[in-house]
């Protein structure tokens, strides 16, 4: 018996979006309109390298940008859901498919001592270049129509699921854990033994009852939460059944 949680990182982990809280370094903790209107809808990463181009030639350095991102809040009852898949990780394989970047995942979670609670994280890959500067790729390419040309989350699943499986590993159930539009991609791929926890009032849980209102319901089952306690609670009656 395995079960594979599956998270979102930005406001379903923690309780913001990281890619604009590093903009708390910005001078005057602002961009200027002309980056800021510079942004195409399904070009994020984009438009976030330059984010960073901008905060470099401003001087902002790396131990500021990491002292800055480590006090970004996690989501209510967050803390406590984390302690207890790592209390419990026998049973819980845990992986994060987010549209953050590696450089702000990492130091987030290791200043929280939750970097070993999670198995692989999938997001788009960062690094500091020599001259300080934070560079950000994206994650892949994909076919994908509805989801932004970095990231289809559903591709990311279905590789990692079949790696999985030709390492003999398949799991009891997937919980899926997120709240943005591009969660319902990768939840098109839940089973009926699978379930979805959409945060309560954001995109992804409305998204989900559109589906049902249009008589094309996801196929697993739906469960919303709007404190962590609330995933906690589930799992706990999960691992007890």
């Amino acid at each position: 018996m395995k079960f594979l949680l599956v998270f979102d990182f930005d406001h379903t982990i923690v309780d913001e979006n990281s890619d604009t809280w590093i903009v708390r370094c910005a001078p005057e903790k602002k961009l200027p309109n002309g980056l800021k209107n510079s942004y195409r809808p399904g070009h994020w990463t984009e438009y976030m390298g330059r984010v960073f181009v901008y905060l470099g030639d401003n001087g902002i350095k790396e131990d500021q940008m990491k002292r800055t991102m480590t006090t970004i809040p996690f989501t209510a009852g967050m803390i406590d859901l984390l302690g207890f898949v790592g209390e419990n990780k026998e049973l819980f394989d845990c992986i994060i498919v987010s549209d953050s970047n590696t450089v702000f995942i990492d130091w987030i979670l290791k200043a929280a001592d939750f970097h070993k609670v999670f198995d692989e994280v999938f997001t788009n890959p960062a690094a500091f270049s020599s001259t300080g500067y934070l560079t950000v790729q994206n994650f892949h390419a994909h076919p994908c129509a509805t989801c932004p040309k970095n990231l289809c989350k559903r591709k990311v699943l279905k590789e990692f699921l079949d790696k999985q499986l030709e390492r003999g590993v398949s799991y009891t159930q997937i919980v899926y854990i997120g709240d943005g539009g591009n969660d319902l991609c990768p939840v098109m791929l839940l089973k009926k033994d699978d379930i979805v926890m959409p945060r309560q009032g954001y995109t992804l849980e409305k998204k989900i009852y559109q589906l049902a209102q249009d008589l094309s319901p996801v196929e697993c089952s739906v469960l919303v939460w709007s404190s962590a306690i609330d995933i906690m609670s589930y799992l706990m009656a999960l691992i007890k059944k």
